[in-house]
């Protein structure tokens, strides 16, 4: 229950974090704005899933600073447009660029900090940079 308990709790205090919804493309809405995250899990107790937000939820600012947007997807018996445009596999972590092209795809969780170092050397992201 701790577990569950904090899980909501990381949820509620990230603001970058939405839940992916099973009508529609999910992704349409951040083509060109956002940099989706999307991580699956086969349950929100996953120990995987857990341990991802956690880290999550321990540096929020790097990926919104990098406009990263969080959708999560532990409901693998609705198997959604998410699912049927990923195929994750169990516990599946999916960055997508801002153009919606899939830049980096894990089986374990990854720190922000790893996230940013990947984004950092997109195109886009170099050209965000340069202009600030």
């Amino acid at each position: 229950m701790r577990k569950f308990s904090l899980l909501t709790l990381v949820l509620s205090l990230f603001a970058g974090i939405a839940i992916a919804q099973e009508s529609g493309d999910p992704l349409a809405q951040y083509k060109w704005v956002s940099r989706p995250l999307v991580i699956f899990a086969e349950s929100p107790f996953d120990p995987r899933f857990v341990l991802q937000m956690e880290m999550l939820a321990e540096d929020p600012d790097v990926l919104l600073e990098r406009d990263v947007v969080i959708l999560t997807d532990t409901e693998v018996d609705a198997y959604g447009p998410l699912r049927e445009r990923l195929r994750p596999y169990e516990f599946t972590l999916v960055l997508l660029d801002k153009e919606g092209n899939v830049v980096l795809r894990k089986s374990s969780p990854w720190t922000p900090r790893e996230l940013s170092r990947t984004i950092d050397k997109l195109p886009m992201r170099k050209d965000e940079i340069d202009r600030s």
